[in-house]
């Protein structure tokens, strides 16, 4: 049977995940991964999830395993309000923070409306935007827009980006601002990687400085269990409501148990003791990939050097075509992504992205070593 004839006019434009696809084919213990954005599971604090769980119960009984608003429960809506220093009606919790990006698009967004973007960028973001047949243009480039249609949002992920793991200054923050003040455009200001800051000055968030058309996507994916699934939106009154409404026909309420349990791990200072264990892991982990690299690496081949996060991004020189060395790479036993595919064009594909978050440390320098002897036989 054919079934092309019952897929909607939306499903040709739908972007598959190389690195979802990865996973479903390779076992990742089996191999030297750098390719997702798994964080360490050494990060997961089960000890408090065990005793939280407990509490939740013992505090809520049946209501934290009943349905609960859509806008989130007020336990953790409040919580996130006075971390973050803005009124509870501010704050919409959501069922992760890419359905924060998604749920975004599906608001603001028309077929042929242009998104503006960084180049490389978010692989999740560019799926979401493609699916609702954005016209996705990089900024800065000067790209022709399509006739007829404007800028609805520009799409940015100010602090250790993935996937280059570079963060804005705040010059250039404050020159987006100022562009999308002129061009009268939103800002959806992605920020999952925001508390994970292993070196220099934190940088004010685009959303303190232009709070009016900004909206701040926030997740507990990295910094509490991504298991969860929760994440949270800050932004102004007349776009979220619009959002609380269209999160209706999606998800009717995020998970209610485990929003209260993160309203108890945020709320009781436990996410700030395990942040600091966290930081401290992942700039350890941080720090031996660059010495690893620099040990390693051929001559021509540069990288980045994140303050945060969980990545950096490789050049190789001209020539090299990442998405074709991968097969062999993987043959080899190391995983990366190739570069291209966060760049809105495909181009670039003498890049790769590199997690260092996830593979043990001990098991680091055999696959960057690895992944070295593969480029080195190009």
């Amino acid at each position: 049977m054919k079934y092309d004839k019952f897929f909607s006019a939306d499903v040709p434009s739908f972007m598959r995940s190389p690195v979802r696809e990865i996973f479903k084919k390779v076992d990742l213990s089996a191999i030297y991964s750098f390719a997702g954005g798994y964080p360490d599971a050494a990060t997961f604090p089960i000890e408090d999830i065990r005793r939280i769980s407990a509490q939740v119960l013992e505090k809520y009984g049946a209501k934290a395993l009943q349905y609960g608003a859509t806008q989130g429960v007020p336990e953790l809506r409040e919580v996130i309000a006075r971390r973050y220093g803005v009124p509870v009606e501010n704050v919409q919790i959501t069922t992760s923070s890419q359905q924060g990006i998604d749920v975004c698009t599906r608001v603001f967004v028309d077929p042929g409306d242009v998104i503006l973007t960084t180049a490389p960028t978010y692989l999740g973001a560019l799926q979401s935007f493609k699916s609702y047949r954005a016209a996705v243009r990089t900024l800065g480039t000067g790209d022709a827009l399509p006739p007829d249609r404007r800028i609805k949002f520009c799409y940015v992920i100010p602090d250790f980006q993935n996937p280059s793991g570079e963060t804005m200054t705040l010059e250039e923050r404050k020159k987006l601002v100022a562009m999308a003040r002129e061009q009268d455009f939103l800002i959806v200001e992605d920020s999952p990687y925001r508390e994970l800051r292993y070196s220099g000055e934190p940088v004010p968030t685009i959303y303190s400085l232009a709070p009016e058309r900004t909206i701040h996507l926030g997740s507990f994916s990295k910094i509490f269990a991504p298991g969860f699934r929760l994440g949270w939106m800050l932004g102004p009154v007349e776009l979220l409501d619009q959002i609380y409404v269209c999160k209706q026909s999606l998800d009717l309420c995020p998970p209610i148990l485990d929003q209260y349990m993160a309203a108890e791990f945020m709320g009781s200072g436990a996410l700030d003791a395990n942040l600091q264990k966290s930081i401290a892991l992942y700039r350890t982990k941080r720090d031996k990939m660059l010495s690893l690299l620099e040990q390693y690496m051929p001559q021509g081949v540069s990288w980045t050097h994140p303050e945060g996060g969980l990545f950096l991004f490789l050049n190789l020189p001209d020539g090299f075509d990442t998405v074709a060395l991968y097969d062999r790479a993987l043959s080899a036993g190391v995983a990366y992504v190739a570069g291209s595919f966060f760049y809105p064009d495909g181009s670039h594909r003498n890049t790769m992205r590199l997690n260092f978050s996830f593979l043990d440390a001990s098991r680091m320098e055999a696959g960057i070593k690895l992944l070295a002897e593969v480029i080195n036989q190009k």
